[in-house]
């Protein structure tokens, strides 16, 4: 169920009405209030209230709440338990939720986290990262027409870079002897909740034998060795292949008896993917051969697929694949796939997504070389749009009236490589920082939620830089403080209030204020 109690929310208050039991007030230079006021809350509350049932269950936590523990949790790179604690202690993040009053008990459970980035999927955040960037752009398109004149602009304008990268998951470097070994465990914990449930004769008169021990010890003497060979592994994948196939036997002799609801909903689930890892383990053995389709790499998280990225160091990766796109600075994820693609067949679509959020085709669309193939090169072509990159066909023999030709075709071309930059800067701060160099998500809706948020965060920072530089442009530019309130207060409203905060700018001939 779901009710919006607006009456304890601070959504259409101030951050000067926020009620403080110790006294005081909040700073309104805060960046948590700053970012409160950015994020357009109220306008994605119907669709996220539409999940729950109007009269059945408890009532659910509003929407601010679940997007705000979102973004501080991936903002401050914290674990769900921290950020409640977080939460608990800290008033500008309870004003950030929404919360009327600072209050010194716990907000909700840690557990609810799971639930939030569940009931928020990665459409509705592309959702608000859309209405973000739109809203951050039309800003700065009404700051600079009362600033400078700008001129129309032409039927094509602006740069879009795009890319694809992988978001590995958070999943042991899978080998095919760990992962039948690890198979092989799980069906002897299987095998021994079903003896515990037997009633009356199950068909074995005492305990099904796994050989568990012998397995282990000849699992262990395979993965001690300090240099693997190719014939002792084969034959310990053999062994494991044995001792999994007797396992699953029993377990099948057993469920005549015993029905398998006794399991819990994590070993039916694991007995489900074991079956199939069997099978294609099976499968690579006989054909000799390390390769097929819909692969499985892990029992507890079977949609993470292998993915081979000819990177330094990182040959294959394995986790979510994404495509993403950046533009003025603001990056968006266009597409998320756990099964490999070739990323080529994105450039359409984005570029279309580029016209749909300002109306006309990018000038110059600036990618790597798998991009550049004959169908995106005709497709820009027909749009007058320029594809990154070196011309087809044989490199011109360089004479002296080409020669100045060349020059600026391949300074063109390094100037192309060097705005390639902002989205490559994208993905390491992306990996670095927010942790999408692991994703601790386990199922794959919470995964594309968390990968969608960090690029959410991502652009909220961005828009936290960009108002404070704003700021300092029209305080630099203005010939007194009086203008320089002015052109604070009609091109950037920082909040809903009469009052306008604005920065301590300590240099030496500038205002400060």
């Amino acid at each position: 169920m779901y009710k919006n109690k607006k009456n304890d929310l601070q959504m259409y208050l101030n951050f000067e009405d926020f009620f403080l039991p110790f006294g005081g007030k909040l700073n309104g230079n805060n960046r948590w209030i700053k970012l409160a006021n950015i994020i357009p809350w109220e306008d994605f509350e119907r669709g996220y209230s539409e999940q729950f049932s109007d009269s059945m269950g408890a009532a659910a936590l509003p929407f601010r709440v679940a997007l705000g523990a979102l973004i501080i949790k991936e903002r401050l790179r914290i674990t769900d338990r921290e950020a409640v604690e977080q939460i608990k202690e800290n008033p500008y993040l309870q004003y950030f939720l929404g919360f009327s009053e600072f209050k010194h008990n716990e907000p909700f459970d840690s557990s609810m986290y799971v639930y939030f980035r569940k009931r928020i999927s990665d459409e509705i955040l592309s959702q608000i990262n859309e209405a973000v960037i739109e809203a951050s752009i039309a800003k700065k398109k009404d700051t600079a027409s009362t600033t400078d004149a700008t001129d129309d602009l032409p039927k094509n304008s602006g740069k879009l870079i795009i890319d694809a990268t992988c978001t590995p998951a958070d999943i042991r470097y899978p080998t095919d002897l760990s992962l039948l070994n690890e198979a092989r465990e799980k069906t002897e914990r299987i095998i021994d909740v079903l003896w515990e449930h037997r009633n009356g004769n199950c068909g074995f008169k005492k305990k099904p034998r796994t050989y568990r021990r012998r397995a282990r010890k000849n699992f262990l003497a395979i993965i001690k060795q300090q240099k693997d060979k190719n014939l002792t592994c084969r034959k310990g994948i053999r062994k494991q292949l044995h001792y999994l196939k007797r396992n699953l036997e029993h377990i099948e002799k057993l469920s005549r008896f015993v029905p398998l609801k006794v399991l819990s909903r994590f070993l039916y689930r694991s007995l489900l993917v074991i079956h199939e890892v069997y099978r294609q383990q099976k499968e690579m053995y006989e054909n000799k051969t390390h390769r097929i389709s819909d692969r499985i790499v892990s029992i507890t998280q079977p949609h993470v697929r292998p993915i081979v990225r000819g990177k330094a160091g990182k040959k294959v990766e394995f986790g979510a694949k994404i495509s993403a796109s950046s533009c003025m600075g603001y990056s968006t994820v266009d597409r998320i796939s756990w099964d490999a693609y070739n990323e080529s067949g994105d450039l359409i679509v984005q570029a279309e997504k580029y016209r749909k959020r300002f109306g006309h085709y990018p000038a110059s669309i600036h990618a790597d070389k798998i991009y550049r193939n004959r169908d995106n090169r005709k497709w820009c072509k027909k749009h007058d749009i320029r594809l990154s990159g070196p011309p087809l066909g044989r490199p011109l023999k360089i004479t002296d009236q080409n020669h100045k030709e060349i020059k600026l075709q391949k300074a063109l071309v390094r100037q192309d490589e060097l705005d390639r930059i902002d989205i490559e800067g994208r993905f390491g701060h992306s990996k670095r920082k927010y942790g999408l160099g692991r994703v601790m998500a386990k199922l794959t809706d919470t995964s594309a939620s968390v990968i969608s948020m960090v690029f959410l965060v991502m652009n909220l920072e961005k828009i936290l830089r960009d108002l404070f530089w704003l700021i300092f442009y029209l305080i630099r530019t203005a010939s007194s403080v009086t203008d320089a309130i002015n052109k604070v207060r009609k091109g950037c409203k920082i909040n809903n209030s009469n009052t306008i905060i604005i920065p301590r700018i300590l240099f030496t001939g500038y205002f400060v204020v």
